[in-house]
């Protein structure tokens, strides 16, 4: 039976670890109403609709 002939440090651990971690940024599309930058498959935050239906309503803060 393989066993490990010692303790592998945290550093080595992941620093092995991370050689497969790669950040992203995350993908976006544009909202077919506003035409704001927005997640896919996701309520548009601006405007409120998700595949042309608006889903929230969305208010304009006045003072």
């Amino acid at each position: 039976m393989a066993v490990p002939k010692g303790k592998v440090s945290k550093a080595r651990r992941n620093s092995r670890n991370s050689a497969n971690f790669k950040a992203t940024a995350p993908t976006l599309v544009e909202c077919p109403k506003c035409h704001e930058m927005k997640e896919p498959h996701k309520v548009c935050k601006k405007c409120g609709t998700y595949k042309n239906e608006t889903v929230k309503v969305t208010e304009k803060k006045s003072k």
